[in-house]
């Protein structure tokens, strides 16, 4: 069950974000200003489980997607994905980063329709070391 970002979730929101490799706080903070977030729970009510942060009216960059560790393998980022897409206009585009070697994340974007359209090198920082990325996109049938 996915829904809008509460002010209530903050908390829960700033503890998922954790998880990042590379979070960003000030999106964390500005996202009202320049975008959406929704949120995935368990049950109505719930806390929230996981989270989607897009940028852009319009065409959109999907900037964060996190579901908690012990929440993984359940659909929730799948369904997080998807309520992204379905909350675009037709005729727009869904853009996103991912590490090239970040297999899980580009099977699950793969498989909700996102394509690859760019190569990125040297765009992720990890422990010192770079990694590549791959930008997909999702376009949104009109």
């Amino acid at each position: 069950m996915i829904r809008p970002a509460r002010p209530t979730d903050v908390s829960a929101i700033v503890a998922l974000q954790s998880h990042l490799d590379a979070p960003s706080p000030e999106l964390l903070a500005s996202f009202a200003a320049v975008g959406s977030c929704l949120v995935s729970v368990e049950r109505p009510g719930g806390d929230p489980v996981g989270y989607a942060i897009t940028v852009g009216e319009g065409d959109a960059h999907l900037a964060e997607l996190v579901v908690g560790p012990d929440y993984r393998r359940r659909g929730h980022g799948r369904t997080l994905v998807e309520g992204v897409v379905a909350r675009r206009d037709p005729g727009t585009r869904v853009t996103l980063l991912v590490a090239v070697d970040n297999d899980p994340a580009r099977s699950l974007y793969e498989s909700v329709g996102f394509h690859p359209v760019a190569y990125q090198p040297c765009f992720y920082e990890r422990g010192g070391a770079w990694a590549d990325a791959l930008v997909y996109a999702y376009d949104v049938p009109e």
